[in-house]
């Protein structure tokens, strides 16, 4: 199963639709959550920007992933 979900989530173009959502989602969530420290009143907290990014493209993944399985299986 394991081996089935890390095909799919880098075939059929989902890597470059998970890397879109997540630079769109990011740099939206990223302004809101830090916009003090990205303008330059405040320290930038490096960490929240590289989870604020990899977060929506760990959904987006997971959500492509997903709907490929159950998509195979109804298939059969």
């Amino acid at each position: 199963m394991l081996r089935l979900a890390c095909r799919c989530a880098f075939s059929d173009g989902v890597p470059r639709r998970s890397f879109l959502v997540a630079l769109v989602v990011g740099t939206v969530l990223n302004v809101i959550n830090q916009g003090e420290a990205l303008f330059g009143a405040a320290p930038i907290n490096w960490i929240k920007i590289i989870l604020t990014y990899f977060v929506p493209y760990a959904v987006c993944t997971y959500g492509a992933v997903s709907f490929q399985i159950r998509k195979m299986r109804q298939e059969q």
